[in-house]
């Protein structure tokens, strides 16, 4: 028989953010614990297409064309730019 590891991680949310996951609970009747954990299988494959930084960082440069081209996706433009706010930097 498996046995569950129980470990405890700290984890920062914006706040707008852990209110929607709060309510989401709520109407769920489930923790949020639970609505993490649901929420990481469901995303994990999508996640894990995303690249790294040091993927990012390593690419080759692209001339200025190339990234100025209409045919540039939004979406990778989005992954590549998209940060979690680090809890902790001080708010401006």
């Amino acid at each position: 028989m498996a046995t569950t590891d129980h470990r405890k991680q700290s984890l920062y949310f914006p706040e707008d953010m852990l209110e929607e996951i709060q309510r989401e609970a709520t109407r769920q009747d489930r923790s949020l614990s639970w609505i993490v954990q649901q929420a990481w299988k469901v995303a994990r494959a999508e996640i894990r297409r995303m690249p790294s930084v040091n993927d990012v960082l390593s690419a080759p440069a692209r001339p200025a064309a190339v990234a100025a081209s209409p045919a540039a996706t939004p979406a990778a433009t989005a992954t590549l730019t998209a940060a979690a706010p680090n809890p902790d930097e001080p708010k401006s």
